[in-house]
């Protein structure tokens, strides 16, 4: 069995210093370099290939969050295991497929728990071609954080999602959820049969639309099911002419 290449992503030297000291005693592991800020472990796990990617999240540069999407996109992935701080990120680390997260300090049996699962997962993962020969794959359901912990939001129940700074706020009926995402990020993983993007902070459910009007200024609104309205961003007129076929 090939050795696990990991690399590790955190701006404390500390934190970096307790991870390489835990990780040292592991057998079939090799260590290809430290990461001080989100910009420098994309450029190492460019260059590496790393299998595995311990990430800090609150980092200079690109956060961790940020940075797993931008793995995500390459080829070989590595699989990521979140190390921070805090425990609030949680959800949008796992909304970005992590394998696990801990919080820090790391206790020396989760750390060895948390990359036996990343064995697994790459031991269990299909190759490039062949996952691109299932077709795509679109986002199905979302974790989000509530009074009573975790709810699970099934994709197919949004109504709309609108952005509020750094997280989208997923509408359901009466409630909502914010998650960790971006509008980009959302508007390519969910199915475009069934969703729309009709402004640069929204993206509404097709069949939520019930039609759509012109304001004063000439630019079309959509009219949605509960009674509400969504301007439609210039940039985004061309989804009417989609939808209408007009």
């Amino acid at each position: 069995m090939s050795a696990l290449k990991v690399l590790i992503a955190d701006d404390e030297p500390l934190a970096a210093d307790r991870l390489v000291a835990l990780l040292d005693p592991i057998e079939d592991l090799e260590r290809v370099g430290i990461a001080e800020d989100g910009d420098e472990a994309v450029a190492l796990a460019q260059a590496h290939k790393p299998d595995l990617v311990l990430l800090d999240i609150s980092m200079p540069g690109q956060d961790g969050i940020e940075v797993a999407r931008t793995l995500a996109a390459s080829e070989p992935r590595p699989v990521v295991i979140f190390v921070t701080a805090y425990d609030r990120f949680a959800v949008a680390a796992f909304e970005v497929a992590a394998v696990d997260y801990l919080v820090k300090p790391v206790e020396r049996a989760r750390l060895h728990e948390a990359i036996e699962r990343a064995r697994i997962v790459l031991a269990n993962r299909q190759p490039a071609a062949a996952r691109e020969d299932e077709g795509a794959r679109w986002l199905t359901e979302f974790w989000a954080s509530d009074l009573s912990g975790l709810v699970r939001i099934a994709a197919a129940d949004i109504d709309r999602v609108s952005a509020e700074r750094d997280y989208m706020r997923l509408h359901v009926g009466e409630r909502s959820w914010l998650i960790h995402h971006s509008m980009t990020a959302l508007e390519k993983g969910l199915d475009p049969s069934l969703f729309v993007r009709l402004h640069r902070s929204a993206i509404v459910r097709r069949d939520f639309v019930t039609g759509f009007s012109r304001n004063a200024s000439g630019r079309w609104v959509a009219q949605l099911a509960d009674g509400r309205e969504q301007p439609v961003g210039r940039l985004y007129a061309d989804r009417v002419r989609e939808m209408t076929g007009r």
